[in-house]
């Protein structure tokens, strides 16, 4: 019998709430582009880039159930946005932040204020390869080209658009 590959995992991180039309557009195409291109997406489930990403993924031709994943903060499941698949409430809070990063085979950052922060560090300190966008601000655009700190090689590799961070992801990957 011929093994299975298991789909690759997107965690896309970035601000919640109103976006501006630049930003949830980039979102949405990053989502549609990544489950045409093979990937899984994970986000925090919520609005703003964690929706965009959701519904561009959903839209996408090579979408089927289960190819959008939300790791909620709280318990309550339909809290999540519309365009999840797969809602998982931890009820843990901000901690559902190590969650979303740890689930990821690479990470990709959308603008973002603390919170996408947070998982940027995080998603460093477990080794896995931090894709940033550039031009729409945020702490996206801070990250991208540095190194967090010296104890892991490399860089937050900078994408200037969806597309790109897409085969980024792809060449990181190995795929």
């Amino acid at each position: 019998m011929e093994s299975m590959r298991r789909r690759p995992v997107m965690s896309v991180i970035g601000n919640s709430g109103q976006l501006p039309p630049e930003v949830a557009e980039v979102a949405h195409e990053l989502g549609r582009r990544a489950v045409n291109a093979g990937f899984r997406i994970a986000s925090g489930g919520l609005d703003g880039v964690m929706e965009a990403v959701s519904r561009g993924a959903r839209q996408a031709a090579g979408w089927s159930e289960g190819s959008v994943v939300g790791i909620l903060p709280s318990l309550n499941a339909d809290s999540a946005n519309p365009y999840v698949d797969i809602a998982m409430p931890t009820g843990i809070g901000l901690a559902r932040n190590a969650l979303v990063v740890a689930m990821a085979d690479v990470v990709v950052a959308v603008r973002g204020g603390t919170g996408t922060l947070s998982e940027a560090a995080m998603a460093w300190q477990f080794g896995k390869p931090v894709i940033a966008l550039v031009g729409l601000g945020g702490w996206s655009e801070e990250l991208a080209g540095r190194q967090l700190d010296p104890r892991q090689d490399g860089v937050v590799q900078p994408a200037a658009s969806a597309a790109e961070a897409v085969a980024k992801a792809l060449e990181v990957l190995g795929r």
